[in-house]
């Protein structure tokens, strides 16, 4: 342990502020509902807390589509609202980091104003310009939200590029005044005292040329292209070595080599970042989340092994089950089928998660084993991912029917992840005292905090006794990998260890009973039990019933 930091023992939770706390009646959550809060969050034990976007933005793709960098959305408050959230975290002891969106801006944002103004203004090259193709667009490079990642605009008659939404051009990195821009911005942050930066999409701000080549042919995709590593030193010598912070980035290209290059001992870039696989394996190659496969897990152990082997000693893993893009954990690798399930399967997955090398986010409502919610129509969705992908899919290129683009819907929108923190069993789940922005869980009256926080058996109970371990035993942050059942379909067991102590993580995946496996050899029958979703007393070697976890200390 001779590289302890403080962010690799920390566990954060990450706060979507739009559905978290309304204080107002307006439907949407604000800073002061979070500053509200933090005790809820200290009584949990989380060290810092990750904001989604709080700037000020049109909406059009829920904050991340940047007007204005160091101003606070007014639907969330004040400048002087953030300052209190702020103070307050850290008076209790959390830490507080932002979500950095520097591949693109608004397009009203005022530097894309001008941009677009003519083509001979002086921050035309501050975003992506190039002609089209025969009529049509440069080439055929694709928005990750559908369609074309080209918009005609016509003041200047040029296409800009935008990987996502037509409202969120891409920056042009390739431009020092651009990188010194948000170079200036992350410092004024920092000066405020905030304790680091998630990083959106930081893997796509370095563009090959062939991405942006007029060809009117097929394009590389702009997302892992090497020259990003550049542009993150350069970011780390200016910004980020010069004060203790934890820093992660988003890059959903990663593989463990890359990882290596992105958050490296040595790199001199990031502290970590988020991979994707394990969220991805699943999806159908041509029709991606919308159409998932059968869950596999061995397939997801593969990568969750490759991952914690192949960083340990060189690089630190972020661990993650739940975001603002993903659905509900318990609904997509556990069973919410019935209360019973759905607690027990939290729990496992939870134990799961955090019981390996890295250091663990906890996504709001996670602790509270929160659900996908019931998705019928479009009219129930407010995501632009959706919208987009519908009108590709089933209305333009007739590849989906709307039963089985709905059926996805509901499995997979990042809608899912987005409804209202459920807080208690009144109105709207003591989220608003108004009409939320998205309608909220019905679930909410069985399944909220004012419930969970004084239930011993609760999962938002067993979510706080993972966190309290986390900070007693050093082998569960600091220990190595060993995958004991790497080619079974239900259970998923392994070892961590560190200075001649052990650590044994069993977890049942299925909802059957495992009675074929000798627990006694993986070492169950020599250690402390440390943690288990059954009660100890009905625990033993020979059986593990559906979707039990349990934690053993080995000394």
């Amino acid at each position: 342990m001779d590289d302890r930091q403080w962010w690799k023992e920390a566990v954060v939770y990450q706060i979507y502020p739009q559905s978290f706390q309304d204080t107002t009646g307006s439907g949407t959550g604000d800073l002061q509902g979070i500053t509200e809060r933090l005790d809820y969050l200290k009584n949990l034990g989380v060290d810092v807390i990750w904001l989604s976007p709080i700037f000020e933005s049109p909406g059009v793709d829920n904050g991340y589509d940047i007007s204005d960098y160091r101003a606070i959305n007014p639907r969330y408050g004040s400048m002087a609202d953030f300052d209190r959230l702020l103070t307050e975290a850290h008076r209790r002891g959390i830490k507080l980091i932002l979500d950095l969106v520097v591949n693109h801006t608004s397009d009203r944002h005022p530097w894309f104003a001008e941009s677009r103004s003519s083509r001979d203004n002086p921050k035309r090259d501050w975003y992506i310009w190039r002609d089209g193709f025969n009529g049509g667009p440069p080439n055929e490079l694709r928005s990750v939200f559908s369609g074309s990642a080209w918009r005609k605009d016509e003041i200047t008659g040029q296409y800009y590029l935008h990987l996502f939404t037509i409202e969120q051009p891409d920056l042009n990195w390739a431009n020092p005044e651009v990188r010194n821009a948000v170079y200036d911005m992350m410092r004024y942050w920092l000066d405020k005292g905030i304790d680091g930066f998630r990083m959106d999409v930081i893997d796509a701000i370095c563009k090959p040329e062939s991405a942006l080549a007029v060809s009117g042919g097929a394009a590389e995709s702009p997302f892992g292209y090497a020259g990003v590593h550049e542009y993150l030193r350069e970011m780390n010598e200016k910004v980020l070595s010069r004060c203790d912070i934890m820093t992660v980035g988003e890059t959903s290209s990663a593989t463990v080599e890359s990882a290596l290059l992105f958050a490296g001992r040595e790199s001199r870039e990031l502290n970590m970042v988020f991979q994707f696989e394990h969220m991805f394996f699943d999806q159908d190659r041509q029709f991606g989340k919308w159409l998932t496969k059968k869950f596999d897990l061995p397939g997801l152990k593969k990568i969750l092994d490759k991952w914690q082997t192949g960083l340990y000693g060189k690089a630190w893993n972020s661990l993650y089950w739940n975001n603002h893009d993903q659905p509900r954990v318990v609904s997509h690798f556990g069973c919410d089928a019935d209360e019973q399930s759905r607690v027990l399967s939290a729990k496992m997955l939870g134990l799961c998660l955090h019981m390996m090398q890295g250091s663990p986010y906890i996504y709001q409502g996670e602790e509270l084993g929160m659900t996908n919610t019931p998705l019928k129509s479009l009219e129930d969705c407010r995501d632009v991912e959706v919208f987009n992908a519908y009108r590709e899919l089933v209305e333009e290129k007739k590849l989906l029917s709307h039963e089985q683009m709905m059926a996805g819907i509901q499995k997979s929108s990042r809608d899912n992840a987005r409804t209202p923190m459920q807080w208690d069993g009144t109105k709207n789940a003591g989220f608003s005292a108004g009409t939320p922005w998205i309608p909220v869980n019905p679930n909410y009256r069985t399944i909220n905090a004012a419930l969970q926080v004084q239930d011993p058996d609760s999962v938002w109970s067993f979510y706080r006794r993972l966190i309290k371990l986390r900070k007693e035993i050093p082998v569960i942050v600091y220990g190595d990998f060993e995958d004991m059942l790497p080619d079974d379909r239900r259970v998923y067991a392994y070892r961590r260890r560190l200075e001649g102590k052990s650590l044994l993580a069993i977890c049942n995946f299925s909802g059957e009973e495992v009675s074929d496996l000798d627990l006694d050899a993986l070492g169950a029958g020599k250690g402390e039990l440390l943690i288990a979703n059954y009660d100890a007393e009905t625990l033993d070697t020979t059986r593990l019933r559906p979707y039990e976890g349990r934690a053993y200390l080995v000394r």
